[in-house]
């Protein structure tokens, strides 16, 4: 919320029943599902020992696509990070994990579609608290790398927001 703040992004609060799941958060807030901003942590291998983490960022009626995140993140194979390991680089309990990265170990990147909308919502690092916010602004503060990386199969049920 002080990042929001000191970037004088126009942006809304919306307070709520504690809800994590992309679906029914995006109920409770009234709006579409393609405007949620879904965040998802993978791992990425980047050969026998090294990896690589990557927070993607797609839209709550898409799922993530981990070929698309693996080639982009290095060439190695993408698979959904471990709670304890999302948790701790975002600082967001799983189910409000914001669409900033705030640790450099963590590579930020959104689906392109995603930013086709005018304002995305995502859960405010809380699960009784959303933020709805341009678009633009987010690109602005956020400054991602965009890329495909949603595919339009049933989305991920659960996943964070």
């Amino acid at each position: 919320m002080d990042l929001l703040a000191d970037r004088t992004a126009g942006h809304r609060v919306l307070d709520h029943a504690p809800e994590g799941a992309t679906e029914a958060a995006s109920l409770l807030r009234g709006h579409p599902l393609r405007q949620a901003a879904k965040s998802i942590v993978l791992r990425v291998a980047r050969g026998r020992s090294a990896r690589r983490y990557v927070l993607a960022v797609v839209p709550g009626d898409r799922r993530v696509d981990t070929e698309a995140v693996g080639a982009l993140a290095g060439g190695g194979r993408a698979g959904f990070a471990d709670r304890a390991t999302a948790e701790r680089l975002t600082g967001c309990v799983s189910g409000s994990i914001v669409p900033f990265s705030f640790d450099p170990r963590l590579h930020l990147l959104v689906d392109r579609d995603l930013l086709d909308e005018d304002e995305i919502y995502f859960n405010a690092a809380r699960l009784d608290r959303s933020v709805a916010l341009s678009t633009r602004a987010y690109r602005r503060i956020a400054a991602p790398l965009v890329a495909a990386i949603s595919d339009r199969g049933t989305a991920q049920k659960g996943m964070s927001t």
